[in-house]
């Protein structure tokens, strides 16, 4: 994926979606699927388009967390930090996780190997603490298992 606004492609994406009631949303979503992430250079091209404030469009993208503002890494680990997997032991994995890569929530590691991000909840609770990596769920997680398919995902 571009790390840089294809800003004709952006174009292309937008006009694609205006049809659309509440294209916003979609928009953003093509983005992220297009390019990885929303570059803040897209906000005015969007706000434009849909006759918002670009005060509204950074709203929208920075409340939800599956709107990436920067390139994420090449794999993407995303940990459950709902009760339900808190409960069972998802803070300690993560604490750990977060240690053993140096990074911290929403951070890649130095070499790009690694983005990693919280989420609310996977659908897994019995059998947390849960994870996607590279949107594979992970149940009953532990920090071994962790450490298991990062290393196995690197050696590919």
């Amino acid at each position: 994926m571009p790390a840089v606004l294809d800003a004709q492609r952006a174009q292309e994406i937008i006009d694609a979606h205006l049809a659309l009631e509440g294209p916003l949303l979609p928009i953003l979503h093509a983005f992220v699927e297009e390019f990885g992430f929303v570059d803040d250079t897209a906000v005015p091209l969007i706000a434009n388009a849909l006759n918002l404030s670009r005060a509204e469009v950074h709203g929208v993208l920075t409340f939800y967390h599956d709107f990436r503002r920067e390139p994420a890494g090449k794999h993407v680990l995303k940990i459950c930090r709902a009760e339900a997997c808190q409960a069972r032991g998802s803070e300690s994995v993560a604490r750990h996780c977060l240690a053993d890569l140096g990074v911290d929530w929403h951070g890649t590691t130095q070499d790009g190997a690694i983005t990693v991000e919280p989420v609310y909840c996977l659908g897994l609770c019995a059998n947390g603490p849960s994870a996607l990596f590279d949107d594979e769920p992970i149940a009953a997680l532990t920090a071994d298992k962790l450490v298991s398919v990062i290393e196995e995902a690197e050696s590919v």
